[in-house]
């Protein structure tokens, strides 16, 4: 029987996670390069921060011949689970809180008192960020949520909002390498970042910094934001610099969104899917990135089955007291622009770490009928997207992605599939 739509989607989006599996990559990595042998007198510390901590951590555990002198897992509490020769904590996503900044207090302690002969070993994912904080000297916790929170309604890329955040922390921007010093640090990175820009990913821990606090106050005045930051980061950002570039630590790339949609390509063309060329840069504002979907969808009009394969991390300015995340809006905006698509179709937006803003779903999966389900439900489509409740109204339609935490972050993953034909014969 020929398979649906919605069957196919899904397949294809659980390709994506498990080519990003966490696991994997640690231990092909760790065979392929071994960690060097330790020092007369040396130890080894392995710290493992982000939504993949504890299955990296556990492959790296599980590859080296003798345990290590201590082992930290920092994740969310979607993702906490007991580790057998690890200690395990969870801090808060996507706003950081007292958890977080225990966290990074927990991370500062271990590398307290390293020496020359010790090695570290960092695994990090995507969501470090705001699981691990350690404010600068003369800030609080309260200052940082302030900020993260504001930066996380400005509609900012990642890789500013990183910016930024860098300045505010004593372990971001290669803060962890100078806490480290002067022991060796090696670092094993899983991407959520599109382009894969190692000073970006979890802030960049064990990196140089993305920019300067002269920088992050600039990119602040220009996007008007300055207004909005408590004074004591006004004050912070305004001195001169101080620290001098961190330690240089050996940094591997061990899985991306790219790998993903390469992955999701290979398995759509062994279905019988034709696959353009991939779109591996849908970041930006969230409307914008659906009028990019369309336009690509129009412009590779196919009378073959077609599966257009994007990737990347779209931001929504809210404007609205709503419910959702940037997967659920950009499905809703496709959903609204069904008919600029022509034939038969499916389109699923969805995190790669399961969960899309602060809800419980990975995304939405939309159809050319999604819109009008939304209004047969009774429900306002129109009203609900300008409120940013995109959650409520999927959830009317029945098309939101649920699949639970998947243990991985590689960003997200779009998909949208097409069959020649009548619009509207797929009723999923």
């Amino acid at each position: 029987m020929t398979q649906s739509l919605q069957d196919i989607a899904l397949d294809l989006f659980q390709t994506a996670i498990r080519r990003a599996d966490p696991a994997a990559a640690v231990a092909e990595q760790m065979q392929r390069q071994p960690l060097p042998p330790l020092a007369e007198g040396g130890r080894r510390i392995i710290i493992a921060v982000g939504k993949a901590a504890v299955p990296m951590m556990r492959a790296a555990l599980d590859t080296l011949t003798e345990p290590p002198t201590a082992a930290l897992a920092v994740t969310n509490p979607e993702n906490l689970t007991d580790i057998d020769g690890a200690e395990v904590i969870a801090g808060a996503h996507p706003v950081p809180d007292e958890s977080s900044a225990a966290a990074g207090a927990r991370v500062l302690a271990r590398l307290a008192d390293l020496n020359a002969a010790d090695q570290v070993l960092m695994l990090i994912s995507g969501g470090g960020s705001a699981l691990m904080v350690a404010p600068a000297p003369g800030l609080t916790l309260a200052d940082k949520a302030a900020v993260n929170e504001m930066l996380l309604a400005s509609g900012l890329e990642i890789n500013r909002m990183n910016l930024i955040r860098q300045t505010l922390s004593q372990l971001k921007g290669g803060g962890l390498c100078r806490a480290a010093a002067p022991a060796q640090v090696t670092a094993l990175i899983l991407s959520d970042v599109i382009g894969d820009d190692l000073r970006a990913i979890a802030s960049g821990p064990t990196v140089a910094p993305l920019g300067s606090r002269a920088e992050a106050r600039a990119l602040l005045q220009a996007e008007q934001l300055w207004e909005q930051l408590p004074a004591s980061v006004q004050q912070h950002l305004s001195q001169p610099e101080g620290d001098s570039p961190p330690p240089a630590a050996k940094n591997t790339l061990i899985g991306s969104n790219r790998f993903s949609l390469e992955a999701m390509a290979a398995r759509a063309e062994a279905l019988g899917w034709h696959v353009p060329p991939l779109t591996d840069d849908l970041t930006g504002d969230v409307a914008k990135a659906a009028s990019r979907i369309i336009a690509t969808a129009q412009d590779t009009a196919d009378d073959r089955p077609t599966a257009l394969l994007f990737g990347g991390e779209t931001t929504v300015k809210l404007t609205g007291t709503g419910r959702g995340g940037r997967n659920q809006e950009l499905a809703l905006r496709i959903a609204r622009s069904a008919p600029e698509i022509d034939g038969d179709w499916l389109f699923l937006s969805g995190g790669t770490d399961g969960r899309d803003g602060p809800t419980d779903a990975a995304g939405g999966m939309v159809t050319p009928q999604t819109w009008r389900k939304i209004a047969e439900s009774g429900a306002d489509p129109e009203a609900l997207l300008n409120n940013n409740d995109s959650y409520a109204a999927l959830e009317a339609a029945g098309a939101l992605v649920t699949i639970g935490g998947t243990g991985t972050n590689v960003a997200d993953v779009q998909i949208l599939l097409r069959r020649p034909g009548t619009s509207g014969r797929n009723d999923a």
